[in-house]
């Protein structure tokens, strides 16, 4: 985790998670590649993990998440949970590299989407809704990976800057030490 204090970091993901949201709850119902509404939050929840590591994209997409189930009406942690998932599994990749190249995240964030998208019908049967896994589903998951993927080179540095992760320095030992 990053040693940034946490209300710092949690009110900039909560600005950047407001303009989103609006974005989310408008123009993106209305904007639907083959029937799918692009994931503007899980997207942003998936480039926080990408961008800094799973501990973060998990708080980011909690808080994420809390915010939409507020804003919609959902059952309050349904959508959390799944937004949490995705923003762990696009920063588990990143622990096993320092600086990725922005196509290697891409596809950290591209995977924990899919991942999150993938929660969101296993919560939803927890809860007590019937019917939700179908061949729709084999629809959502490759549009909703490939948004993802298209929208991270504009919200991996937005979460950089919300989550105030700044690039790794590397210091090499010289030969004359």
């Amino acid at each position: 985790m990053n040693q940034v204090p946490a209300r710092v970091w949690v009110l900039r993901v909560a600005l950047v998670g407001l303009v989103l949201l609006g974005l989310q709850t408008t123009i993106t119902t209305e904007l639907r590649p083959f029937g799918v509404v692009v994931q503007l939050m899980l997207a942003f929840a998936a480039s926080a993990g990408a961008a800094s590591g799973p501990g973060e994209g998990a708080l980011a997409g909690f808080v994420l998440g809390i915010m939409y189930d507020l804003a919609t009406g959902t059952p309050i942690g349904a959508t959390a949970l799944a937004l949490a998932v995705g923003g762990y599994a696009a920063g588990w990749g990143r622990q096993y590299r320092i600086e990725p190249k922005w196509w290697i995240l891409a596809g950290f964030t591209s995977f924990g989407a899919v991942v999150g998208e993938t929660m969101v019908p296993l919560v939803r049967v927890l809860i007590g809704e019937t019917g939700l896994f179908g061949d729709r589903l084999l629809i959502v998951l490759p549009v909703v990976g490939v948004s993802t993927a298209l929208l991270s080179i504009v919200l991996i540095p937005v979460a950089r800057w919300a989550l105030v992760v700044r690039p790794s320095e590397i210091r090499v030992q010289s030969a004359d030490a």
